[in-house]
């Protein structure tokens, strides 16, 4: 009989996976289920539930059989290898994008490749500005600004610092009982956040950030950590750049929240918001009721020739 668990950790061939005991066991996926219509650099992902043969190997691993269908997950194109993709997380309840202005800036096509990745795949998201206490009033007025644009789109947005404890608690309600992502850039402070919440976890700071800069790592794999309060964290390594995988372009435009609320507006029904006449969401562009980064954001992915793997890295 299969017995399931949860996939905490993965390293591409090996897992460590939650038994309903809270043990963890060390795993390997099963051959065939390996190799069966691979779309993807990891079949299975954190956050997955995978079933497991009772079985164990001469090297002590048990084997992976199977996973239960997916509520939802995210993803990326794979960095290295053309029409494939790394799968980041599976069965989120809530993500987190830490964003920071410098040190290192976090460019506003990220965000919106994050949040439409996201919404294509029906993740709520919020944006939580890290790093306050190192800023100048001039950052903290262009985070102000920042936030009342994507709260205005419908994303929650949290200023924080996450050296100081206070004004985390918010964040410790919400993630409770839940199964969350936590992402970003490399250095933008997720393992410093992680430990805030739950400082029995002592993850290692700027380890994932060192390698990501010596190019070491092409493939990079997220890990989630079981909090003592209750629920999951997902820390992602740091990512790079972001891009959008296996999206029909005539429906890119659905997960831009305050696009899908204009477009029934359209003269045209199958309107790309592109050169087409009497489009509501130019208009509303021009007007300034659709924030112009975000249209400029959409237009790079309606041009992005998904089959250059070679794409300049503009994003962080």
């Amino acid at each position: 009989m299969l017995e399931q668990g949860k996939v905490l950790k993965s390293t591409g061939k090996w897992y460590n996976v939650e038994l309903e005991d809270g043990s963890i066991v060390k795993c390997r996926i099963r051959g065939k289920l390996r190799l069966d219509g691979l779309k993807t650099t990891n079949p299975i992902a954190v956050g997955d539930i995978v079933l497991l043969n009772p079985t164990i190997d001469e090297e002590g691993n048990r084997l992976i059989e199977d996973f239960e269908k997916r509520v939802n997950y995210i993803e990326r194109k794979s960095t290295n290898l053309s029409k494939q993709k790394q799968i980041l997380a599976a069965n989120i309840d809530q993500a987190y994008l830490l964003v920071t202005v410098h040190s290192p800036e976090t460019h506003l096509a990220f965000i919106d490749r994050f949040l439409v990745s996201a919404e294509s795949f029906r993740i709520p998201t919020t944006l939580l500005f890290n790093k306050i206490d190192m800023y100048s009033e001039d950052d903290l007025e262009y985070i102000d600004a920042l936030s009342y644009m994507y709260e205005q789109i419908g994303y929650p947005c949290h200023k924080i610092s996450a050296t100081n404890k206070e004004n985390i608690d918010f964040l410790k309600q919400e993630i409770a009982g839940k199964q969350v992502m936590i992402s970003g850039h490399s250095g933008v402070g997720k393992s410093t956040l992680v430990n805030a919440l739950d400082p029995a976890l002592d993850l290692k700071i700027g380890e994932i950030s060192k390698a990501h800069k010596q190019g070491q790592h092409t493939t990079t794999f997220a890990e989630m950590h079981k909090l003592s309060s209750g629920g999951y964290i997902i820390d992602t390594p740091g990512i790079r750049a972001f891009g959008i995988v296996d999206m029909d372009k005539s429906v890119i435009s659905h997960y831009f929240p305050e696009m899908r609320a204009m477009m029934g507006n359209c003269k045209f029904n199958n309107c790309l918001h592109l050169n087409e006449p009497k489009c509501a969401v130019k208009a509303a562009v021009e007007a300034g009721t659709i924030p112009e980064s975000r249209y400029l954001t959409y237009l790079q992915l309606m041009e992005e020739d998904e089959n250059d793997i070679h794409r300049k890295n503009i994003y962080g």
